[in-house]
């Protein structure tokens, strides 16, 4: 009887018997029978399986709405212990973007507790980097999203609909390249699966969840399987692709699948100086979206608070460059505000709209009765403007290079019901400025400007220059505070045609990331 390697990986309890209804009933048993049987799948014990695995970052476009940044190829053997449910993956990882470089690293995963051995991301733990080789446990965000991941993945699952029934719920028909396919929903512990089947062989052919996007608000998040075939006497589905909304994010092939191997002792066994302590899986409101897609790049800060290294003791602050000038500091992203006669400017809305709360309440306290009127974006990547609804909730314009307004007009008019950090509105009507070459914002006193920035980093970039504290503000494409390059890139090179280009004379730069540092260091690399 055939088998499948959609296995689990992590094997659940099984419950009650209670009744199904009947058309639910008979999906999950036709698929049960397709996939080889429950007590078939209920035979394999251990697994090994090796594959490859290409991703794609769709909001690190260059272009605003264009088309989806290759991240990485890589290649993977997946080693589980289904009775101890307990999952090791190892990893080669070749990232293309932001810049090329390979990692090697594992992952072992249990019900309770993750782990990474070796680095895995340009922004590990502190305490990674202490131990050779580095190593650090896992976040209980990336826990909970990596658990979810996996058991998304697993016949299990349907194992689990089938003895729990009071957890499975009849659903509508979900048309797929219009062909209905018939579906039911499933509530596994935390996590939320709805699973549609292929009418004609009865086989999940997605397994699907609702997630949350910090730019394209509520979306559906796919696990779409097919290519089904026989390895090492099992089932599978060889090719194994991941949609949002329909945009292709990842593509799996299963290349080879050992079924009950002999497993090494230790291989499920992290490091001892990181078991004490580490996290279990997170509850509550888990940014799967952010968790999954940053480690498609390679720069996931694994810490239980997206903004910060939770870890290292690290929170946000306003620190002031320049009397009514502040940046904001203390996480993985900056922005900047600055006070005008009446009302506050805002540059770049990172990660989220948790964060973007917590700078419009900062801002209140330090700034009273000045309104946020202006969100100016540097760009349009989903790490600098994930947090762009709570400013345009509170009646700011929006603020974008040319070629950028379609774009958002479209994320805004986008339902964002899933959000956890502001409650849904209608903010299709937000105010949206384009600007072609430079936008002046002035009260008569201060002056500050945005000026379009050609570079290799982004279309419809915008760099920010408030005139008469001499400070200019830039994301990505210059990290102030960070160790320069021996010689000048063509990101580098862009931030100084820029600034000659717009005219400015800035003393400072203040960055995104990063932190400030003297215009003249920046000069003087390319021999100003």
């Amino acid at each position: 009887m055939k088998r499948t390697l959609w296995l689990a990986l992590f094997s659940f309890v099984l419950g009650s018997c209670a009744a199904i209804e009947p058309r639910e009933r008979e999906l999950v048993a036709r698929a049960l029978e397709a996939l080889g049987g429950a007590e078939a799948l209920a035979r394999v014990r251990t697994i090994s399986v090796k594959g490859t695995l290409r991703q794609w970052e769709p909001e690190q476009s260059f272009a605003p709405g264009g088309e989806p940044r290759f991240a990485n190829d890589s290649e993977f053997t997946l080693t589980g212990d289904l009775a101890a449910r307990r999952l090791r993956v190892d990893w080669v990882k070749k990232y293309a973007y932001p810049a090329p470089r390979t990692y090697t690293f594992s992952e072992i995963v249990t019900p309770d507790a993750g782990y990474v051995i070796g680095i895995d991301s340009t922004r590990p733990p502190q305490q990674a980097l202490k131990l050779k080789p580095p190593a650090h446990p896992m976040s209980g965000l990336r826990l909970a999203a990596t658990l979810r991941e996996l058991h998304r993945a697993s016949p299990s699952l349907l194992l689990e609909m089938r003895e729990n029934p009071e957890r499975v719920r009849a659903l509508p028909d979900v048309v797929i390249a219009g062909l209905a396919h018939p579906a039911v929903g499933y509530r596994a512990g935390a996590h939320d699966f709805i699973v549609i089947f292929d009418p004609k062989s009865g086989l999940p052919a997605r397994i699907r969840t609702l997630d949350y996007d910090n730019i394209w608000g509520d979306v559906a998040y796919d696990l779409v399987l097919s290519d089904w075939r026989t390895m090492g006497g099992i089932r599978i589905a060889a090719s194994q692709r991941y949609e949002l909304d329909g945009r292709l994010v990842q593509e799996a092939r299963i290349a080879e699948v050992v079924v009950n191997p002999a497993l090494a002792a230790g291989t499920f066994e992290p490091p001892a100086e990181i078991k004490e302590g580490a996290a279990r899986p997170a509850t509550g409101s888990v940014p799967y979206q952010w968790m999954i897609r940053r480690q498609f790049i390679g720069v996931l800060m694994d810490s239980d608070n997206p903004s910060v290294d939770t870890r290292a003791g690290g929170s946000l602050r306003l620190q002031e460059l320049a009397p009514g000038v502040s940046h904001v500091v203390g996480g993985s992203h900056n922005s900047l505000l600055v006070e005008m006669a009446d009302h506050l400017i805002a540059f770049d809305a990172p990660i989220d709209d948790a964060q973007s709360n917590w700078t419009i309440s900062a801002a209140r306290q330090k700034y009273p009765a000045k309104p946020i009127r202006y969100l100016v974006l540097t760009h349009h990547h989903m790490d600098h403007a994930g947090g762009l609804r709570a400013y345009l909730a509170q009646g700011a314009t929006l603020v974008v290079g040319k070629g950028a307004a379609e774009h958002f007009r479209k994320v805004l008019a986008a339902p964002f019901t899933r959000n956890p950090h502001l409650a849904p509105r209608d903010l299709s009507r937000a105010q949206i400025i384009e600007v072609a070459e430079r936008h002046v914002f002035s009260d008569g006193k201060r002056e500050v400007s945005a000026h379009v920035l050609e570079n290799p980093h982004a279309s419809a970039y915008l760099m920010g220059y408030v005139s008469d504290a001499r400070i200019a503000f830039v994301t990505d494409v210059y990290s102030p505070g960070t160790p320069l390059p021996p010689k000048l890139n063509p990101a580098l090179a862009a931030v100084l045609n820029g600034v000659k280009k717009a005219g400015i004379q800035p003393l400072m730069f203040a960055g995104g990331h990063g932190s400030t540092a003297p215009f003249a260091l920046l000069a003087a690399l390319a021999g100003h």
